[in-house]
C-alpha cells in the first residue's frame, strides 16, 4: 500500500485540528487561559471555538462522505486563512499573547498542505 498524500488527508488532518483546538477551551478554561492568556468575554471565547469545532466536524463528514468540492475547499482556506491572519494581526500588536503565532503558523502549513495536496492531486489524474 502507497502512501498518498490528498485533498481528502487534509480534509481529515484539519479537521482533526480545528476539533481539538476548537474543544479545548470549552473541556478545560483553566488550561486553555494558562497558555493563552487571560480574557475577558468568555461567551464571546466559547462562541468563536464552538464555531471552530462546527468547520472541523464539517471537514471530517465531507472527507468521510468522499465529497471534498469547491465549497469545502473555500471552507478549509478561508477558515485556515483567517484564523491565521487573526493570530499574526493581533499578537503583533500586542491584543493577544504571542503564543497565538503558534497557530498561525499552524495555519500557514494547512493552507501550503492544501495546495499542495490539489497541486499532487491534479498532477495524478494527467
Amino acid at each position: 500500500m502507497r502512501f498518498r498524500f490528498s485533498p481528502w488527508m487534509m480534509s481529515v488532518i484539519q479537521g482533526i485540528y480545528y476539533i481539538a483546538i476548537g474543544l479545548w477551551p470549552l473541556v478545560s478554561m483553566n488550561t486553555f487561559l494558562s497558555v493563552a492568556g487571560p480574557k475577558t468575554d468568555l461567551w464571546l471565547l466559547r462562541t468563536i471555538s464552538l464555531l471552530i469545532s462546527v468547520i472541523g466536524f464539517s471537514l471530517l463528514l465531507s472527507a468521510r462522505a468522499g465529497r471534498l468540492n469547491a465549497s469545502v475547499l473555500a471552507l478549509a482556506l478561508g477558515s485556515a486563512a483567517v484564523l491565521g491572519w487573526a493570530d499574526a494581526y493581533y499578537s503583533l500588536t500586542g491584543i493577544i499573547w504571542p503564543i497565538y503565532l503558534l497557530d498561525g503558523v499552524a495555519e500557514a502549513v494547512l493552507i501550503v498542505g492544501w495546495c499542495v495536496a490539489y497541486f499532487l492531486s491534479r498532477r495524478s489524474l494527467s
